[in-house]
């Protein structure tokens, strides 16, 4: 399954064939079969929510110990400017790259991706609470946090450039800014 990750994240899922799986697994073609009879689609989807739920530790990464919230999310953005630049620009996340390639094509792939979303959403949620956000601000927080980071890696790998990185990363925090202080927000 760590191969299809790698391969996922690189080059995405219409861009990954079984053979280059199996060959990058150093495992026997049949053994694909074996372990995911469903084949890839099976494969694909058993890859976005292990995936998913190790990129969601992310939030315990960065946002938990950071001494506010802006701090955090600032840690956050920047962290995933130095990985793009070290990686040519290669890795980004795998799940909206899969998600924009499958949306419309695959209906288990899609509820993989939507549950993952969904499974951030709540643990950014939860992440962003501790600070004194009410639930509301902290889940709207969080869905700024995850789109502003999704969308930059999008404009960040096509340009080739962490300038988009770097503007969602402020526009994240001001949004932070301006939550926290927020009459609700203690």
């Amino acid at each position: 399954m760590t191969a299809g990750a790698e391969l996922f994240r690189r080059n995405g899922y219409t861009g990954t064939g079984l053979k280059q799986i199996v060959t990058a697994a150093n495992a026997p073609f049949g053994s694909l079969y074996h372990f995911f009879p469903g084949g890839k689609e099976q494969l694909g989807e058993e890859v976005i929510r292990h995936s998913g739920m190790l990129y969601a530790e992310l939030f315990d990464i960065f946002i938990t110990p950071a001494e506010d919230v802006v701090s955090g999310i600032e840690a956050a953005f920047a962290a995933a400017a130095v990985t793009l630049r070290e990686t040519d620009y290669a890795d980004a996340c795998p799940i909206a790259t899969i998600a924009l390639e499958v949306a419309s094509t695959s209906e288990p792939l899609r509820q993989a991706t939507a549950d993952v979303f969904s499974h951030w959403i709540a643990k950014g949620t939860e992440a962003f609470q501790r600070f004194g956000l009410p639930e509301d601000n902290a889940r709207k927080l969080t869905v700024a946090v995850i789109t502003s980071l999704e969308g930059a890696f999008v404009l960040s790998r096509s340009l080739r450039d962490t300038e988009p990185l770097a503007v969602a990363g402020e526009a994240a925090a001001a949004t932070a800014r301006h939550l926290m202080k927020a009459p609700d927000a203690k």
